[in-house]
């Protein structure tokens, strides 16, 4: 099965995730099929915590890829309704 998820990096105390498309098989910080965004969960007071690319997200929905929950919350506050 394929998910989109997210894949951890950045440096201690100051996590960085990539929104990744992905076997659900391998390891989080595997081996990845496609980046669609980036989230940074601990950023300044104006920066922009999510950037998506929605029509490649729109894509691996519509043939099947499930998004994990934390992925589905970013996704709809982002104008995504699954």
């Amino acid at each position: 099965m394929v998910k989109i998820r997210l894949k951890k990096f950045g440096a201690a105390k100051r996590p960085c995730y990539r929104i990744v498309i992905q076997d659900a098989r391998k390891p989080r910080d595997g081996v990845t099929i496609e980046e669609i965004g980036t989230y940074q969960p601990v950023t300044q007071k104006d920066g922009n915590q999510v950037t998506i690319d929605m029509e490649r997200a729109k894509y691996w929905i519509s043939v099947g890829a499930q998004p994990t929950d934390t992925v589905k919350k970013i996704l709809s506050k982002n104008g995504l309704n699954k």
